[in-house]
């Protein structure tokens, strides 16, 4: 039987693995962490990417992690409320939900681990690629010089992808003003009795407010380039000083538990190739995505439903190399359409905010006007969101 090695046992890494591994396909998945407690990962898991799990026969591991669902949305421009939107937002949808991450990832890797084909390896980060004479990659060599070969190598180990570099694909990147400082605190008796994704826009100051799966709150904090170093202030004062009344005095009730801040440097781009001869490249690896509306994850389990559907045909078969690699170019095609138009409907949402931030008068008139337009507006994101939300039928 042909051997896949994956690296990087993230949302695209670890279900793929089991999708392979349930074929009866020899799968190593390596792991450079020792174990899924990173400090943020996503965990908002949109319709998209609960029709994933579903097609994927994942869902019922919900059940046994800490996840919860998202019960409405709420924008607050300079403290008045904008407008409010109940979960789901389409009739017959399943609502947003947050699912821990790490839960998750512990989930399908214990999933596959049942598989005598499959084997984890953790805490052993890649060093470099092999490659044969006719430079086809064949494997990797981890850092104490352990060799690993296979006959299909896949990367997706993340936004700055070891492998995207020494493979020598190129990310594009799009210039993006903001990066977030992530704040975690605990909810007391706030968004107790109701989980609401806040959106606020507080003068010249952007935030993203939810109560986590695990029932913490997560706060996010827009910084920009004509910001103050977070470093140098005291963020703790910085913090409710910038936020509207009631959340500040959250902060200064909880400020004993408020978490170090964590800054997230946004990182937003496209590889115009995903693959070279035995490699393939998934996820964040090739498509870093914005944080709006939490798409990373969910895109990451259409990559691996779509990568299965390609491959699998050709990895339960003889292998023929030659025809494997002219597979990899019809798993980009099949894709990068989808990946596309979630970036560019992600970068439209951030212009949103973007012009609240950087007109005064527009956030007065908005604040003071709130009841007569906020049902327009809300229509207006309503569309945009069902877009974001669903995404491109795969295949």
């Amino acid at each position: 039987m042909n051997q896949v090695l994956i690296v990087g046992a993230g949302p695209t890494g670890a279900t793929l693995a089991l999708l392979l591994a349930k074929q009866g396909i020899t799968v190593k998945l390596v792991e450079a962490s020792r174990d899924f407690k990173r400090t943020f990962r996503g965990e908002g898991l949109m319709p998209s990417g609960l029709a994933a799990l579903e097609e994927m026969g994942l869902f019922p591991l919900l059940e046994n992690i800490p996840h919860r669902c998202l019960d409405s949305w709420s924008v607050i421009i300079n403290g008045r409320s904008f407008f409010h939107v109940n979960e789901p937002l389409e009739k017959g949808s399943k609502p947003c939900t947050l699912v821990s991450q790490p839960h998750l990832l512990n989930e399908v890797v214990k999933q596959a681990s049942q598989y005598p084909n499959f084997q984890f390896i953790n805490g052993e980060p890649v060093k470099e690629l092999l490659k044969d004479e006719r430079h086809r990659v064949i494997g990797v060599k981890l850092s104490h010089d352990r060799e690993i070969t296979a006959d299909l190598t896949i990367a997706a180990d993340g936004r700055n992808s070891i492998i995207r570099k020494q493979a020598g694909l190129e990310l594009k990147t799009s210039s993006s003003a903001i990066d977030i400082l992530w704040f975690k605190l605990s909810a007391g008796s706030l968004l107790h009795s109701e989980n609401t994704f806040y959106s606020i826009v507080q003068d010249r100051s952007t935030f993203g407010l939810f109560r986590s799966s695990e029932g913490d709150l997560h706060l996010g904090w827009g910084l920009y380039n004509d910001d103050r170093d977070w470093k140098k202030v005291n963020w703790r004062s910085s913090l409710a000083a910038a936020s509207p009344d009631w959340l500040a005095q959250h902060i200064r009730d909880e400020k004993t538990t408020i978490s170090q801040p964590l800054l997230l440097s946004v990182v937003v781009g496209l590889c115009e190739q995903w693959y070279r001869p035995g490699l393939l490249l998934l996820g964040d690896a090739v498509h870093p995505m914005s944080p709006i509306r939490a798409q990373g994850i969910n895109m990451a389990l259409r990559d691996a439903i779509v990568a299965s559907n390609y491959l699998i045909p050709h990895l339960t078969t003889s292998l023929d190399c030659q025809a494997l690699d002219k597979t990899l170019p019809q798993i980009q095609a099949a894709r990068e359409p989808e990946i596309i138009r979630i970036q560019k409907l992600q970068q439209a949402e951030l212009k949103q905010a973007e012009k609240l931030r950087h007109s005064g008068l527009l956030r007065s008139l908005v604040s003071q006007f709130a009841p007569a337009i906020g049902p327009l507006v809300r229509l207006s994101w309503l569309r945009r969101q069902k877009k974001l939300r669903h995404g491109i039928a795969i295949r």
